[in-house]
């Protein structure tokens, strides 16, 4: 193909990179582009003449071979030969194990991004979302010594890239269990400059326009496979404002296939919709060659400084909401570069046997291999001319902004404690707008699937409103914190991402449920953090599960669900609280800790109805302290039962059940528990950093006390199961909680149908007494107890 006709025909810089290099191409189109860039860098002075950036443009092709090269060494080779020369069948691995094509892809997108930064002289941040990839990020990585400490140890010097290439899927184990490598199939806190595992397609999509802050700018590398996922992420223009977002590049890596077959788009037509679709939803799309990493390097400046004018322009007023995002389509094949491109097998194995045991595939390997090889010291004189860091007075891509978030210190609200019955939800209304005015500079978002007013929260809506493009009455506006729409993904999406501000995500706790993998892929992240010593630092965040399932009878049984705290209670305690506050007071009392907790998702199971306001504010914050406080007790007899309850409407039950055992003169414990994670046995040390020490869980529950009964807001066998040591003796205890019995009913209905009235409380202590329960129940009230009677004796009275 030749060369169009321009100032730089001629120029030997310009000519060396417009040949390519190995499997590397660039069309007229990209070769017009890159001239009009290499004017635009010199005019802005950043770069001292277009020669110098026709260099570094050479250098990036040869960067992207190299670590193309690298990433098929990863899945097939246990070492690499750094001459080019052939590898023998023992050099090869007996399983090899890889997503192949789609590391491939990345690596000129990757590649593209760091040279940008270069030739710019500004790091920018980065996100990828298909985080099987990051074999493409890894060896770039490891190519241009942009490294946290550990992969800096292993994989430099000599062997460096031998041992990287033999630890890939090496599956190797430390003493404890843990994963001996510092490398991983995905995204993960080794990966210099990772953000977010990319393990679940489609939450980058939703979160990267609320991740960067106005001044910064974020690249998102995306999955046209993800395009399948939820559509949440079609609404990015919806949410995006230049007063309170950073820039933001989505690129989509369009190499048209899934494990096993092609996306919608791997055909023309499909992929022309998309691109009309992203057209009607306010993106400005435009497809480039995704082959080509200097085609991205241009795509992104491209982006960028179209997005950058469009900011300006809304800020004066001269463009309104929503402003068009501009979003790059990188067409590819699946695989390019290597063997096998565009077929299903580059997903995964693209060569057609193990290179280890069959000769064809060996020949094959080291035929397009070879194609990809660079002369080591070509590659490090191109790795020097495009590192300039120094020089550039910018930090490595490993300390991107978003990399190194650590928002200050919160200041916290003093907020009055109250006496009469309120609903708890109103202590998040008063703590959370008095929080968000007290710490200006943080940006606030709040995600709402469902009704702010319905669950209490009408000072933060007066407050902080309904983000949108058009408002039509005073709880909206074009500027609002308030993320609303019918999709608890998105919604949630939108908080996790703001990790430079304060967040509160608030939803019906059935609906909380299509919220779980997100939150899931974001508590595993944080874990891996802090056990790598790099704990993240962003604010705790409450996603709070209210118009529960105890309340919310009246909506049948698809509205009463307690799956949510019981999933995030299997989590690691230590990231992920579970949190049962059943009054005004001992919310109020928890907020600092759940806002001030580093890299933690609080789960806050909080009625909206009015409670009682049970604990006075010493109490409140006892309970906040100690996860547990004793709220009654009368030890004048025999050996006191010990009852437990965990969540609002179960302490009522108990408190109600206890004043028959005072009147019938048998002693009783009871012990309201708001945080069953700290009781449990730890998994490992940092979860018992923060679980009771055995003396603590003895004061709270003293072994004496054999005979035991708790009422739980979740499934018994699920509550039993966290906090078995409290159970130790299964015929002398009774755990009696959400047996997914419901339909149309009160909160008593509730309670009595799921068998955790304060009636069937009474006949599950006469049960581990050995008693009868006639002792407190009448002959009535039993035979309601036991199905036989009228369930209005036991349910009269309850709210």
């Amino acid at each position: 193909m030749s060369s169009p006709i321009s100032p730089s025909t001629g120029c030997p810089e310009y000519e060396l990179w417009r040949r390519g290099y190995g499997v590397i191409e660039h069309t007229d189109t990209t070769c017009e582009h890159v001239q009009i860039l290499a004017s635009r860098l010199v005019a802005a002075g950043l770069q001292p003449d277009t020669a110098t950036v026709y260099r570094k443009l050479a250098d990036l092709d040869r960067l992207t071979s190299a670590g193309m090269w690298l990433v098929v060494h990863m899945t097939y080779a246990n070492r690499v030969d750094s001459s080019g020369a052939p590898l023998a069948a023992k050099d090869f691995k007996c399983n090899p194990e890889g997503h192949t094509g789609g590391a491939l892809n990345m690596v000129p997108a990757y590649a593209a991004y760091m040279v940008l930064n270069n030739l710019t002289g500004r790091t920018r941040s980065w996100l990828m979302g298909q985080g099987h990839c990051v074999a493409a990020i890894d060896a770039l990585n490891v190519l241009t010594s942009n490294l946290l400490p550990e992969q800096h140890k292993r994989y430099t010097g000599t062997d460096g890239l031998s041992r990287m290439v033999a630890d890939f899927y090496s599956y190797q184990q430390k003493p404890d269990g843990s994963t001996a490598a510092p490398l991983g199939s995905h995204v993960n806190p080794y990966t210099a400059g990772g953000i977010i595992e990319g393990g679940y397609l489609g939450f980058a999509e939703l979160q990267y326009a609320h991740m960067p802050l106005p001044g910064e700018s974020l690249i998102a590398f995306l999955s046209d496979g993800a395009a399948e996922e939820q559509r949440g992420s079609d609404w990015i223009p919806r949410w995006w404002r230049a007063a309170d977002c950073g820039l933001v590049m989505p690129v989509m890596i369009a190499n048209g296939r899934r494990i096993e077959q092609r996306t919608e788009l791997g055909t023309r037509e499909g992929l022309e919709r998309f691109e009309a679709r992203l057209a009607a939803l306010g993106f400005d799309p435009f497809r480039f060659d995704g082959r080509d990493p200097a085609a991205f390097v241009c795509a992104l400046a491209e982006m960028e400084n179209s997005l950058q004018y469009r900011s300006d322009r809304a800020l004066e007023g001269e463009l309104s909401y929503p402003v068009r995002i501009p979003y790059g389509i990188a067409e590819t094949v699946k695989g390019f570069g290597f063997y096998g491109a565009g077929l299903n097998p580059a997903h995964n194995l693209p060569l057609p046997g193990n290179p280890r045991l069959d000769v064809r595939a060996r020949e094959l390997f080291q035929k397009h291999a070879s194609r990809l090889w660079v002369a080591p010291q070509e590659l490090a004189q191109s790795v020097l001319r495009l590192k300039e860091h120094e020089q550039q007075s910018r930090p490595l891509e490993r300390d991107h902004p978003l990399a190194k978030r650590n928002p200050p210190d919160l200041a916290i609200p003093v907020i009055a404690a109250c006496h009469e019955p309120v609903s708890p939800m109103r202590a998040v209304d008063d703590f959370f707008r008095a929080l968000v005015a007290q710490n200006p500079e943080l940006r606030a978002r709040v995600g709402n699937p469902d009704e702010l007013a319905s669950n209490r929260l009408t000072g933060v809506l007066e407050d902080l409103k309904h983000r949108v493009n058009d408002p039509e009455n005073d709880s909206e506006s074009v500027d609002g914190k308030i993320i609303t729409v019918l999709n608890e993904e998105a919604v949630v999406s939108a908080c996790l991402a703001n990790k430079a501000g304060i967040n509160l995500v608030a939803s019906y706790e059935a609906f909380c449920v299509k919220m779980l993998g997100a939150i899931r892929q974001e508590l595993i992240f944080a874990r891996h953090q802090k056990a790598v010593g790099r704990p993240a630092r962003w604010l705790g965040l409450p996603v709070i599960a209210t118009s529960h399932t105890w309340e919310n009878g009246k909506n049948e049984q698809s509205h009463q669900d307690t799956t949510f705290c019981e999933s995030l209670l299997g989590e690691m305690s230590d990231v992920s609280r579970v949190l049962f506050p059943a009054d005004y007071n001992s919310t109020l009392a928890v907020l600092p800790s759940v806002f001030t907790g580093r890299g933690t998702i609080s789960c806050m199971v909080i009625p909206k109805r009015n409670r009682p306001c049970v604990f006075d504010t010493h109490e409140a914050e006892a309970l906040a302290r100690h996860g547990a406080l004793v709220v009654d007790e009368d030890t004048s007899g025999d050996e006191p039962i010990l009852l437990i309850a965990n969540g609002a409407y179960q302490l009522s039950e108990a408190i109600r059940a206890c004043e028959r055992l005072r009147e019938t003169g048998t002693s009783f414990r009871l012990v309201y528990m708001q945080e069953p994670g700290r009781f449990r046995e730890p998994r490992d040390t940092l979860e018992a950093d923060i679980c009771m020490t055995e003396i603590e869980r003895e004061r709270l529950f003293p072994s004496r006390l054999h005979r035991r009964v708790a009422l739980t807001h979740m499934r018994p066998e699920v509550f039993r199961g966290h906090i078995h040591t409290l159970f130790p003796n299964p015929s002398q205890s009774r755990i009696l909680g959400y047996i997914n019995r419901g339909g149309t009913l009160n909160e008593a209905g509730m309670l009595f149908a799921n068998r955790c009235s304060w009636g069937h409380a009474l006949a599950a202590c006469a049960s581990v007494l050995d008693k009868p329960p006639g002792e407190w129940l009448s002959s009535a009230e039993l035979a309601a107890v036991e199905g036989r009677g009228d369930p209005t004796l036991i349910t009269r009275g309850l709210p």
